[in-house]
């Protein structure tokens, strides 16, 4: 499945690189111009799937443009624009020009995010309601395992028959975030918007904006309504966070920021990698919230610990490779199926994903044999990624970006030890904003949770 192409436009420099920096991450292919000039130039090449348009540029305006590519029957496709001078006439004017959000500088990471995936899925799926993803882009719950059928039971007979809130917890990648489609798209609002929300996002400043909304745009609670709120990695969610958030869900309502108050229509499923619980008697968890939040618990398991699952998996996400991304299809042989089933898969079910579209990419046979799986998987573990006093060792015949996200998570491993795991101390070494830092050291795979006294 190719990448939502997404080009941003705006005249600072620092903005374009975080921009880009933020939604690379997230998955998306990024192209930047630096004017409207640029702007032209870039859509006459590739026409992107979502354009983050700023208002206040040299020579010609952000507006201007809009206008004109509606004049020219141009706009086909959603334009969001930013702008640090934001007011209630400009945002009307640029909805009233076909823009389909608007936000404001300094840009809140969790908005940017929301509005993004709102303007795409709104605007490329004409044929399903905006914001609901396709069925078909869904992966299956997938084995015969009694962890796994059970799982489906639950899903079926008690998550997706009330509007109760659903707790999802367990280790990283054993699919919770899966599970949570599951229960929106068993339920009766399947048809309506199935909303995620990285809890790691949010910031005090931000929280009260990116979870009501203001006078001009809804936050992720409303634009959850008639459908399901996901609250991805909630222990992240800072104290300020939790207590707007239980505030919504004892009232029932939404009230925005300088705005007015808006029912609440949506259900909240929350996913950890936590015992929840267990932060409770630590004060590091709102009890109030948990026990709104936790009215069903789903525990995942370890793809360890349903090893009888592996050659369903395996099976599976070829066809889906296949069919969603155009590889070639390539058998998978007993053995290697055997093989496979026996490994620890510390990554989970992520790490068997990655390793069958390597083995898809990589051979040629239209088997795959249990040797070529050895031999992928021994060089592998035989990489070397090193760290002596100050020096880094990294192997040079890997990709550019397992190479970068390699080095990353080593030099931030490192740094966090120098300062005994004070992420306050670690964001002023590294020069990063705490809300990118946290981010950043999940998605290399670095666990640090926040101290107190640190929020």
């Amino acid at each position: 499945m190719s990448q939502s192409l997404v080009m941003v436009v705006d005249d600072e420099p620092d903005i374009r690189d975080l921009v880009r920096e933020i939604l690379e991450d997230e998955g998306y292919a990024v192209v930047v111009a630096e004017d409207v000039k640029s702007a032209r130039e870039a859509i006459e090449e590739r026409v992107p799937d979502l354009v983050l348009l700023d208002i206040w540029m040299p020579e010609q305006d952000g507006v201007s443009l809009l206008k004109e590519w509606r004049d020219q029957g141009a706009l086909k496709f959603p334009v969001v624009m930013i702008s640090g001078h934001g007011t209630v006439e400009t945002a009307v004017e640029a909805t009233r020009l076909g823009a389909v959000d608007f936000i404001e500088k300094p840009l809140s990471l969790a908005r940017l995010l929301l509005s993004v995936e709102k303007a795409i899925d709104g605007f490329s799926q004409s044929d399903v309601v905006p914001g609901v993803a396709k069925e078909r882009d869904i992966p299956k719950i997938v084995g015969t395992s009694q962890y796994i059928n059970n799982l489906r039971d639950t899903i079926e007979k008690s998550a997706a028959n009330s509007d109760t809130g659903v707790l999802i917890q367990g280790e990283r990648a054993t699919g919770k975030q899966l599970i949570a489609k599951h229960v929106h798209q068993a339920s009766n609002r399947a048809a309506q918007p199935f909303i995620q929300l990285r809890c790691d996002s949010l910031s005090d400043a931000t929280a009260s904006r990116d979870l009501l909304g203001d006078e001009n745009s809804a936050g992720y609670l409303e634009s959850a309504n008639g459908g399901t709120l996901c609250l991805i990695d909630v222990e992240e969610l800072s104290a300020t966070a939790q207590s707007l958030l239980l505030d919504v869900l004892d009232k029932g309502a939404i009230q925005r920021a300088n705005g007015n108050s808006v029912p609440l229509n949506a259900r909240v499923v929350a996913t950890t990698t936590l015992d929840l619980h267990s932060q409770l008697t630590q004060s590091q968890f709102n009890e109030s919230l948990y026990y709104r939040l936790a009215v069903l618990v789903i525990n995942t398991q370890p793809l360890r610990e349903h090893r009888e699952d592996v050659p369903a998996l395996l099976n599976y996400y070829v066809d889906r490779s296949v069919e969603l991304e155009g590889l070639s299809y390539r058998h998978v042989s007993v053995a290697a199926q055997n093989h496979l089933r026996n490994r620890d898969w510390s990554g989970n079910v992520l790490q068997l994903v990655n390793v069958v579209q390597r083995l898809l990419i990589l051979g040629d046979d239209v088997e795959i044999s249990v040797t070529e799986v050895e031999k992928l998987l021994g060089n592998e573990n035989d990489k070397s990624y090193e760290i002596s006093g100050d020096t880094m060792r990294l192997p040079l015949d890997v990709p550019l970006r397992e190479a970068r996200t390699e080095f990353e998570r080593l030099y931030l491993q490192r740094q966090l030890d120098r300062v005994d795991g004070n992420i306050v101390e670690l964001a002023r070494i590294v020069g990063m904003e705490r809300t990118h830092l946290y981010r950043k050291l999940r998605s290399v795979g670095i666990q640090a949770g926040r101290k107190r006294g640190q929020e």
